[in-house]
């Protein structure tokens, strides 16, 4: 009967808590919560979740329902600042994707989503809370020590990477399950990098994370970590994503400023890449794509919707209502490639940023370029050949490289690339494949090689005319190509390539000042956001150091007054008095000498004085005996006060 009671008392308590959920979620308006009206804008939401937050963090406020309170800012704020769920919200009172479902269906949704939330089903009373539903959820996302180590942190300088620390009886890792399943569906399908540590089972991994408590969230990017503080929620949790990405990856282009953006391809040696798009803010996914490929590609975001941009948009002939991207190289007046599509997925953009990813004729300014273009050669069918234009520096746009630069443009075999060196920057490279390089003083030439080790032994031929651009040079170079693919023992001439010089490289003081303010962006980020079990190893190197320093000097200054405190006995003026009247003055040129300041004391050597003066002698200090006979005592009195002052600087008194 007992146990029929407590059952019945069980289901009651259960259906209570429902309908309590139920009644709250009906109730729940993000526009009351953030105290701002139906027709605020965004910035005016942000204001007011920002200074919310701020008022009730659970870790600045001590209040009881801080947490609820947080939980429920945060919530409305993922509603409002997201355009479709607010849309949503204003026009069914739900910020789901659901919106021609009526009430009583919006009812049954937000009790299903409940029920899911928190396992509310037969095992609920059986832990693991449904954990084989939640072991597949995680499965294949698990990290071993060995896999951080050799994959995750190498890939995190192309592509952030969000993990979540959990472990078994964890209740807070239950409830925000949903919500990391739904982020990680959406995530990372937009390229971010997704791992799961169980700290039960990888300890290890768990404290080299510095994870000391589940659940945790943190992200890596460039193989740094940083830990995720705020309230569980999708919208948070994509915010903490692109803060993680450099905020200089995507250069906003207006009218005023794409000439110069465009134009920047000779320097960077890189190609241009701009989007098209309405979204006022740069797109998540379009930043990843940035990040992953910032090495090959800069990358420029233009607001169609905004005023400013109609020249831009104008000059290229593109469709204001779907999003665009563009591909300049080396002409910044006509694209290289476009591609044009509605939610463009990830690989798509992927396929076309790799098919653009180096100029029509890249300058070579680092070994790992040229490992690249000129890759060796594996076999016969997969050869590559390089043809190479040796130019200098001032003749960089003149007629040979435009001459160049259009033979490349009309290339059509897959076999062949062309790129272009500077002659005066990489003169070691150059030399050696001119041997007689008197021949061409300050001239342009051209040069086909294949790699054949990775040492730098090469097989090349070098024209043996100038290139001036002519007709008759291209048709020179085209001759010896046709021939290359037939006899591939035109390169006869071999050689061993020294590496070249990475002229894009900063300089050593600019590496030491990035070092320095990524060093202490860490430290910030650590004394603010890390926990004091993270931070309790640096506070105890801190304090020990102040305490030997300010230890060293409260010892010093109490060992001086001491010094002084026995140098100075009361009755030592009338020691002074005394012994003035019996021995003589010093001479005057002596005196003279003698400057008045400090003194060493002589005292008489007695039954009295032989304890205090010898047998207690403090450790380091030294007492001088002068025995002496009353015949001979002024005079050696005298000149051994002379002999200790060219020791100690000070004059003698007894």
């Amino acid at each position: 009967m007992e146990v029929k009671k407590l059952s019945i008392s069980w289901q009651f308590l259960i259906v209570l808590v429902l309908v309590l959920q139920i009644l709250s979620a009906l109730d729940f308006d993000p526009y009351r919560v953030l105290g701002v009206s139906r027709t605020a804008s965004q910035a005016d939401i942000k204001k007011a979740y920002k200074k919310l937050a701020r008022e009730w963090h659970p870790d600045k406020n001590k209040d009881p329902g801080a947490e609820d309170k947080f939980i429920q800012i945060s919530k409305a704020y993922e509603i409002l600042s997201n355009e479709e769920k607010r849309s949503n919200y204003d026009h069914y009172g739900d910020a789901g994707e659901n919106q021609g479902y009526q009430k009583q269906q919006q009812r049954e949704y937000r009790f299903r989503h409940f029920h899911e939330n928190f396992y509310f089903d037969e095992s609920f009373f059986h832990f693991p809370f449904n954990s084989e539903r939640r072991d597949s959820i995680d499965e294949k996302y698990l990290l071993h020590f060995s896999h951080y180590v050799n994959e995750v942190v190498p890939d995190s300088f192309k592509k952030p990477y969000l993990i979540k620390i959990t472990s078994d009886w964890c209740f807070s890792c239950i409830h925000i399950e949903p919500v990391w399943k739904e982020v990680v569906q959406e995530l990372e399908g937009l390229g971010v990098g997704i791992g799961v540590v169980h700290a039960g089972y990888e300890r290890r991994l768990a404290h080299h994370l510095g994870a000391h408590s589940t659940p945790s969230i943190l992200g890596i990017i460039n193989g740094k970590i940083s830990f995720f503080h705020n309230a569980v929620v999708r919208e948070n949790l994509r915010q903490f994503v692109e803060s993680l990405l450099p905020g200089n990856l995507v250069e906003k282009v207006t009218n005023k400023n794409y000439v110069r953006f465009l134009s920047g391809w000779q320097q960077d040696n890189k190609p241009h890449v701009l989007l098209f798009d309405q979204m006022p803010v740069v797109p998540l996914l379009y930043k990843l794509t940035a990040f992953a490929y910032k090495d090959y590609l800069s990358f420029g975001y233009v607001h169609v919707g905004l005023r400013g941009a109609e020249e831009i948009t104008r000059q290229y002939d593109v469709n204001v209502y779907t999003p665009t991207i563009l591909v300049f190289k080396e002409h910044i007046h006509k694209p290289a490639d476009v591609i044009q599509a509605r939610g463009m997925k990830k690989q798509v953009i992927d396929d076309f940023i790799t098919q653009n990813k180096y100029l029509l004729a890249a300058r070579l300014t680092s070994q790992k370029l040229f490992h690249e273009l000129c890759p060796v050669k594996r076999s016969h069918r997969q050869r590559k050949y390089c043809v190479v234009l040796l130019t200098p520096e001032a003749t960089k746009l003149g007629k040979p490289f435009e001459a160049f630069l259009s033979f490349a443009l009309a290339n059509t075999q897959d076999t062949v690339r062309f790129v272009h060196i500077y002659s005066n920057r990489q003169q070691e490279f150059a030399t050696t494949l001119l041997p007689d390089s008197d021949t061409f003083p300050g001239r342009s030439v051209v040069s086909i090689l294949e790699r054949r080790t990775t040492g730098g032994r090469v097989v090349y031929k070098t024209l043996e005319a100038p290139w001036t651009g002519s007709e008759s040079d291209k048709f020179t170079l085209l001759g010896y190509l046709d021939q290359l693919r037939r006899d591939p023992a035109l390169l006869s001439s071999e050689a061993v390539l020294p590496d070249l010089t990475d002229e894009l490289a900063p300089i050593f003081l600019l590496r030491w000042l990035y070092s320095a303010s990524d060093y202490i962006s860490d430290c910030w980020d650590s004394i603010f956001h890390n926990n004091w079990r993270e931070m309790m190893p640096l506070l105890s190197l801190v304090f020990s150091a102040l305490f030997i320093l300010f230890g060293t000097v409260i010892v010093q200054a109490f060992s001086d007054s001491n010094d002084e405190r026995e140098s100075n006995p009361p009755d030592k003026e009338e020691v002074h008095e005394k012994a003035g009247k019996t021995e003589p003055s010093f001479t005057k040129e002596n005196s003279s000498k003698i400057p008045k300041k400090g003194f060493v004391e002589v005292t008489e050597l007695t039954d009295v004085t032989y304890t205090s003066n010898l047998v207690r002698l403090r450790p380091g200090h030294m007492n001088v005996v002068l025995i002496l006979s009353d015949p001979t005592k002024t005079s050696l009195l005298q000149k051994f006060a002379l002999e200790v002052y060219t020791f100690t600087g000070r004059i003698i008194r007894r």
